[in-house]
């Protein structure tokens, strides 16, 4: 775990620098992108944590754990930002895409780091993949904070539902891309589809 504190450190360095340098309104997207990028560093502590509670191996941690702990880690950013500082609808989406990128990023140096990255091939479909997936999870949260965030009475049972979805779609990504190479780049291309239906015909609805 020690080279993962490493790399953060590293790839946080010139954000923090950044967000002292930058004005108000550049300054807050580069606090979500570390927010993010935090928000996994601290998804693999809480995962071990369980992990090694329950005592599951590497795959059923992939499967079952991490989908939803990292999630909620992720969601976690824009509960405070909701409840602390109200802000608009828009802001909110584009703060959970922030983290999502963060996250990603920090996911898919840590990976390249541990399997290596020789395979431009490889490392380009998981790279849009893994982005993919996690700003797609993201928007799904992110329709649901947008849907029900204004009824008091739905508001945490709908946000929690819309997680779970997330959480769902997570997990069954996680499932098709650790199998064979074959299936890596077919469970890469759905995120990114999705991700690209969504980009063509709903993003500038929300």
């Amino acid at each position: 775990m020690r080279s993962m504190e490493n790399i953060y450190i590293c790839l946080a360095s010139p954000i923090v620098v950044s967000i002292l340098c930058l004005r108000r309104e550049w300054r807050k997207s580069m606090i979500f992108i570390l927010a993010g990028m935090t928000g996994y560093l601290l998804a693999a502590y809480v995962t071990s944590f369980f992990a090694g509670l329950i005592g599951c191996d590497t795959v059923i941690t992939s499967h079952a754990i991490s989908p939803a702990v990292e999630e909620v880690i992720k969601f976690l950013p824009i509960v405070f930002y909701l409840l602390v500082f109200e802000p608009k609808r828009r802001d909110c989406s584009n703060a959970l895409l922030l983290v999502a990128v963060g996250f990603a990023t920090f996911e898919n140096v840590v990976f390249m780091t541990y399997y290596g990255a020789a395979d431009l091939l490889d490392v380009l479909i998981r790279g849009f993949g893994t982005g993919a997936m996690h700003e797609l999870c993201c928007c799904t949260v992110a329709l649901g904070v947008f849907l029900l965030w204004d009824q008091p009475w739905l508001r945490a049972m709908g946000t929690f539902a819309f997680l779970c979805t997330a959480i769902t779609f997570h997990a069954i990504f996680n499932i098709v891309v650790s199998g064979s190479t074959f299936s890596m780049w077919v469970g890469s291309a759905i995120p990114i589809t999705i991700f690209g239906i969504y980009l063509a015909f709903f993003h500038k609805k929300l």
